[in-house]
């Protein structure tokens, strides 16, 4: 996918009208933010894959991130996302199913962290060996998801929390 390909992508609704609600639990937001992992991924590659897509995450949707704040010796703290984010294990296998599943369903927004992201070290070479391969053919580290509740609850709310 070319970078106009990608930037003509249409955005779920609700990253527009999404209202800060940083008063309420997580629980209670209408927005609901999960990253599933391969639980089999050294630590190393999950804490990776979990970095990553949040930057894409907070890039695609940067109302989920609240403001920064300073503590009472005057440092600052970067705003974090108020929504919170659940961290989930499952194997690789069902980590592509719910990858697929979700793409199909609307207004969600979601992210991948393929094999191919994390052994290329030039991001022209990640997106060249991308290109290259059949969905059927890659692998999925992570994959996260972002949206309405009930949706991500009925893709996600049966898997473990990372541990």
């Amino acid at each position: 996918m070319t970078s106009e390909q990608s930037s003509t992508m249409l955005a779920p609704t609700w990253i527009d009208t999404l209202v800060h609600e940083s008063h309420k639990p997580t629980k209670e937001q209408v927005i609901k933010w999960v990253i599933m992992l391969d639980r089999e991924l050294p630590a190393g590659l999950q804490l990776n894959a979990v970095a990553c897509l949040s930057a894409a995450v907070g890039k695609a949707a940067p109302a989920m991130v609240g403001t920064g704040g300073i503590d009472a010796s005057g440092s600052p703290h970067a705003g974090l996302p108020w929504t919170g984010c659940t961290v989930l294990a499952a194997t690789a296998a069902i980590v592509k199913t719910v990858r697929a599943t979700a793409l199909t369903e609307p207004d969600l927004l979601v992210a991948d962290m393929a094999s191919v992201a994390q052994r290329s070290r030039v991001y022209d070479d990640y997106l060249a060996g991308l290109a290259r391969l059949q969905d059927d053919d890659l692998t999925y580290y992570a994959v996260s998801i972002a949206g309405p509740r009930p949706r991500v609850d009925r893709l996600t709310g049966r898997f473990p929390l990372l541990r």
